[in-house]
């Protein structure tokens, strides 16, 4: 999340300058405290999935899993890199442009799941609605719920596509396109949908 807002500061000019500092500086703080982070990744990998989720909603899930896992583990060598401790830079850029790729690849799969889980969730509200057709569908709890989470699943769909054009700007796959500019833009704006999904749920007032 802080990773893109410090890329906005940087793009956001177009070119280096006071900007790139604090980005070099505020990432290399920030690393310290992502250190083995990629072992929740792993633990994602390893945890078993919902019961009843189709198989190939459980390959891609797993794959994003893999590959953020992966992309975390390469992180730290670009961090040493960045530190000095590890000084082969060509290596050190090589392995970056590596985990780039597969934060690139793990934002597709997640695209694919949300797509998937949001095909599921429409049938199934769908059906609720055939069910309560004769009442008040939005007084009952079950229907909210799932309108709630097809809700969160879409913003989720939305900030997946925003990381991969992001993705696609950090590697410059297509640097006409995806500008820098364009880059820091999208990137501060999934920072602000990151801090948006990190707020707590509204609490419900009580009536006496």
């Amino acid at each position: 999340m802080r990773q893109n807002i410090e890329y906005f500061l940087f793009y956001i000019c177009g070119e280096p300058g006071p900007a790139q500092n604090v980005d070099k500086t505020t990432s290399l703080a920030r690393k310290v405290f992502r250190l083995l982070k990629f072992v929740n990744g792993l633990q994602s990998l390893i945890s078993p999935t919902p019961p009843g989720t189709p198989l190939s909603l459980t390959l891609l899930g797993k794959s994003k899993d893999a590959l953020i896992a992966t992309f975390l583990f390469l992180d730290q060598f670009v961090w040493l890199g960045r530190t000095g401790i590890y000084q082969n830079k060509e290596r050190v850029e090589r392995i970056g442009r590596i985990s780039l790729f597969c934060w690139l690849g793990s934002t597709v799969c997640t695209t694919l799941v949300e797509i998937g889980e949001l095909e599921r969730l429409s049938a199934s509200i769908k059906k609720l609605e055939e069910e309560l057709k004769n009442s008040n569908k939005y007084e009952n709890e079950l229907y909210r719920a799932k309108l709630k989470k097809s809700n969160d699943r879409t913003l989720s769909l939305v900030k997946a596509g925003i990381d991969t054009v992001v993705a696609v700007g950090l590697l410059q796959l297509a640097p006409t396109k995806v500008t820098p500019r364009v880059t820091g833009a999208l990137g501060f704006i999934s920072s602000l949908i990151s801090c948006y999904q990190l707020l707590p749920p509204p609490t419900k007032s009580k009536t006496l």
